[in-house]
């Protein structure tokens, strides 16, 4: 019904169609062809040709109002992808465990914040079950994880590599004999246990020792499943816990041994007297990265978080 306003509009401005036609780069039977061919489309005329300058016919009158309220939606949506081309608007949406959601992505998000004030982003706090199906069901823009989501589900951008490493009580009997493997949380920021000569001592010297896990269902769980069975022992389990975290804090204090990454003891402060060793290299690597929904709309404010953060893999 609109099509062609843009004609119209132009005769109504100028109030002439002879001036509307050379604005409008056509010629004036051209032009008027198209405004007849619209009044037949409405089936009454837009303008009153009989007077002079021409005026509008009560129609006409409503059909501009009605054009300009389609010019004005189309001005603000077209400011508005303008808006988002350079992030002036737009929503990040991104999900993590507790040790990355509270360590991890904070800072993180207070760089892409303070560049870009306007982005309305949001933080989500859960078990990697719970993230996942956030993810699936679009209510997430990213995940940051290191378990290995499906490749055929969720694309991946490399964020930064960790390692897996134990955490022993220092009063614990187990500790003594090991002093060439003991590893500071100092040691541990400093990169000592990425070392070659750094050598992980036998996972079957903590045998006796209470252990704290973490429940089924999550990376950690299944490495440290995988690392008492290639020592072929069968731990015994003080507590299941649900995050890394607190398995972390629970050892500090001296109640049993907890399998812990190399990220958080890089953020977390020295609770306790602890000492860390470090374990079977196949097993304890590992890479974490953000995760996204393949075949999701990709926003600019998905995109600039992605350039903003991805890493190179290896670094």
């Amino acid at each position: 019904m609109f099509e062609g306003k843009e004609y119209i509009y132009e005769v109504y401005k100028t109030r002439s169609f002879s001036k509307a036609a050379a604005n409008l780069y056509i010629s004036q039977p051209a032009l008027s062809a198209t405004v007849r061919k619209i009044e037949h489309r409405l089936q009454t005329p837009i303008f009153d040709r009989s007077t002079s300058p021409i005026q509008l016919t009560e129609c006409g009158q409503r059909y501009i109002r009605e054009i300009e309220k389609l010019m004005d939606m189309e001005n603000d949506f077209e400011n508005y992808l303008n808006d988002m081309e350079h992030l002036r608007v737009g929503r990040l949406s991104v999900g993590g465990s507790n040790l990355f959601a509270s360590y991890i992505l904070p800072p993180m998000l207070a760089e892409y914040m303070k560049k870009y004030p306007s982005i309305d982003v949001s933080l989500s706090e859960a078990s990697t079950k719970d993230l996942e199906k956030k993810m699936f069901d679009g209510n997430l823009d990213f995940v940051m994880d290191n378990y290995a989501f499906s490749n055929s589900l969720y694309e991946r951008h490399f964020f930064r590599e960790e390692h897996l490493l134990l955490a022993v009580p220092a009063a614990f009997s187990s500790n003594e004999g090991l002093e060439l493997y003991r590893l500071s949380a100092s040691d541990i920021r400093n990169g000592r246990h990425l070392l070659e000569e750094t050598e992980c001592p036998p996972l079957s010297a903590f045998a006796e020792e209470p252990f704290l896990l973490l429940r089924s269902g999550n990376d950690t769980r299944e490495r440290s499943n995988r690392l008492f069975e290639h020592a072929k022992i069968s731990p015994r389990v003080l507590l299941k816990l649900d995050q890394q975290v607190t398995a972390y804090r629970i050892a500090c204090y001296g109640m049993g041994i907890s399998f812990v990454t190399d990220t958080l003891i890089r953020q977390a402060h020295d609770d306790g007297e602890l000492w860390f060793y470090r374990l079977d290299e196949d097993l304890s690597r590992r890479e974490i990265y953000f995760y996204r929904k393949q075949h999701r709309y990709l926003t600019r404010a998905m995109e600039e978080f992605i350039r903003m953060f991805e890493k190179p893999q290896g670094t």
